[in-house]
C-alpha cells in the first residue's frame, strides 16, 4: 500500500512537514491570541490547533506514500483486465463502439479504461488524475478521495493560521518600526494567503470535477483520448449526474469497471 519513505520525494515531503511545523512554533512564539490562551490556561484552541495540523501532516504522508493505484502485472481475470467479460460483451448493442486492447507502450501492460502511464511514477495508474509534484506521487483511483480529503484539511489549517497570524501584528509609530516588530509575522501571513489561495483553487476545482466525473487528465487531454475524442464537447459517458457522482466518489469503496459505465444501455459514445 505504501512506497519507500526514502525515495525520490523525501526532499519534498521533508521540506513541507518542516516548513509546517516552523510556522506552528511561530505562531506560537509571537504575541498572537494561541500564545495568549495558552498563558492564560485556554488550552482547547491551541490543542485542536496543533492537533488539526497533525491531522493534516498525517494525511500529506498517507496521500504522498499510498498507492495509487498502480498496475504492476498482467491481471488474469478478464473482468478486470479489459473490464467486462465475453458475455457482457455481447449484450453491448451494436451501435456501440467495440471494446479494443489497449496495452502501454512504456510498460507494456494492458490498460483498464481511464488508466494512464505516468512518465515520472513510471507504473500505469487506473483512474489516472494527474501526478502532483506537492505530494511527490500520482493521484488516482486509491488516492484520490484522501487527496480532496486532504486538501479540505489543509484549507482549514490555512485559514485558522492566517487568522491566528493577524491577531498577532502590534502597533508601532512608524512603518519601519512596524516592519521591524512585525516582518516574520506579516512574511507568514503572505506565504499562509498565497498557499490557502492555491488550496483553494486546487480543491474548487477538484470538486467541480468530481462532480461530472472526469479526471483532471481527461478535462485538459480529452481531444488525445481515445475514447472521449469522439464525443461531444458537452457529453461524458461516465457522468451520472453531479449527486450520484459525488456520493460514488467519497462513499462507494472499491474498482469500478469503467468499460460497464461506458457501454452502458442508452450510451452510444459514437
Amino acid at each position: 500500500m505504501f512506497k519507500n519513505v526514502f525515495g525520490s520525494g523525501f526532499l519534498v515531503r521533508t521540506a513541507h512537514v518542516v516548513l509546517t511545523w516552523i510556522i506552528t512554533l511561530i505562531l506560537f512564539l509571537y504575541d498572537t491570541e494561541l500564545r495568549k490562551q495558552e498563558e492564560t490556561g485556554q488550552l482547547l484552541q491551541p490543542v485542536l490547533f496543533v492537533l488539526l495540523v497533525l491531522l493534516s501532516v498525517l494525511l500529506y504522508f498517507a496521500v504522498s506514500l499510498m498507492d495509487p493505484g498502480f498496475i504492476l502485472s498482467e491481471e488474469n481475470d478478464l473482468q478486470f483486465t479489459l473490464g467486462v467479460t465475453e458475455e457482457q460483451k455481447d449484450m453491448i448493442p451494436p451501435s456501440t463502439k467495440s471494446l479494443r486492447q489497449r496495452r502501454c507502450g512504456h510498460c507494456l501492460l494492458q490498460q483498464p479504461m481511464r488508466s494512464k502511464h505516468c512518465q515520472t511514477c513510471q507504473h500505469c495508474v487506473r483512474r489516472y488524475d494527474h501526478h502532483c509534484p506537492w505530494i511527490e506521487n500520482c493521484v488516482g483511483e486509491r488516492n484520490h478521495r484522501w487527496f480532496v480529503l486532504y486538501l479540505g484539511v489543509q484549507l482549514l489549517v490555512l485559514l485558522w493560521g492566517l487568522h491566528i497570524t493577524w491577531t498577532g501584528f502590534s502597533y508601532a509609530p512608524s512603518w519601519s518600526l512596524w516592519l521591524r516588530s512585525n516582518g516574520v509575522l506579516l512574511t507568514v501571513c503572505t506565504l499562509l494567503a498565497l498557499l490557502a489561495l492555491i488550496v483553494l483553487l486546487l480543491l474548487g476545482s477538484h470538486l467541480y470535477l468530481i462532480s461530472m466525473n472526469i479526471t483532471t487528465w481527461e478535462f485538459m487531454s480529452r481531444h488525445r483520448i481515445s475514447y472521449l475524442k469522439h464525443c461531444g464537447a458537452d457529453e461524458n459517458p461516465f457522468d451520472r449526474g453531479a449527486a450520484p457522482n459525488l456520493w460514488g466518489f467519497f462513499c462507494e469503496w472499491g474498482s469500478v469497471v469503467w468499460e460497464q459505465v461506458y457501454f452502458r444501455e442508452g450510451n452510444d459514445p459514437v
